[in-house]
């Protein structure tokens, strides 16, 4: 994943809070489930403006977000609860040090770099800590609107999609990075699971959405405008979204 691309989503920041979907509680049971008992420290990996970190902290764990991007983390300052402890680092910039029950990130594990991902978040986590990312396609539900909006899109973005960082296949049954951590000698017990998450949006909530997605965000503002514009006329006055968030879970393996 380019740079560029990773760090678009400051000039951004505040539609990035507004619209994009926040955490149910669903997914901090799931990870609270998979670690056996509850979780007390966690280190997030490019918190953003902090949708998963108010859920976190939320559910009484002391989460340290990291982000490397200062207009996001100041977006998330202004929505920060007590228990967290924001600090301006790329995953790639951490040093190991203190060690965390849950090293987690939040849609944003394939802005980080191949090299030592694994070993560096190893080196964050306590012995048995849980790894968890979670993240996935939010996409128009009715297959008919969906084809109108990639016909709409065409001839300014050919797709908006973000592909896998290592080639898996969107339809095979693991996806990654469960590919990668079931490869990694770090970690043992990897698993994938869905929760599943349906919404209804306006369709300016959904091109709002759509403007806080890189793939838009690198082309040329008039460009981007045009993509906009050609998208909301494509659009019913409400749709509805499939938005299931794809979990991957492991446990740091023996030292």
């Amino acid at each position: 994943m380019s740079a560029a691309r990773a760090l678009s989503f400051g000039a951004i920041a505040e539609a990035y809070e507004r619209y994009r979907p926040g955490y149910p509680d669903e997914l901090a049971a799931v990870v609270t489930a998979y670690a056996g008992g509850p979780v007390r420290t966690a280190l997030e990996i490019g918190a953003g403006t902090g949708k998963a970190t108010r859920l976190f902290a939320r559910h009484g764990v002391a989460v340290t977000a990291t982000e490397p991007d200062a207009a996001m983390l100041a977006e998330l300052g202004k929505h920060l609860p007590g228990n967290v402890t924001t600090v301006r680092a790329a995953f790639e910039d951490l040093e190991p040090g203190q060690a965390y029950g849950l090293v987690y990130a939040a849609a944003a594990l394939h802005w980080t770099r191949p090299e030592g991902r694994w070993s560096r978040g190893a080196a964050l986590l306590e012995p048995e800590g849980v790894f968890a990312s979670f993240g996935g396609p939010v996409q128009l539900a009715d297959p008919a609107v969906e084809e109108s909006v990639r016909a709409a899109r065409a001839p300014f973005l050919e797709s908006d999609d973000i592909p896998s960082p290592d080639g898996t296949a969107p339809d095979a049954e693991l996806q990654w990075p469960g590919t990668e951590l079931q490869r990694s000698p770090l970690f043992v017990d990897v698993r994938q699971t869905v929760v599943p998450r349906r919404l209804t949006m306006r369709a300016p909530e959904y091109v709002g959405y759509l403007s806080t997605v890189s793939a838009y965000l690198q082309l040329p503002r008039s460009t981007r405008q045009q993509a906009y514009d050609a998208i909301t006329r494509a659009l019913p006055e409400t749709v509805e979204i499939a938005a299931d968030i794809i979990v991957h879970l492991a446990r740091r393996g023996p030292a």
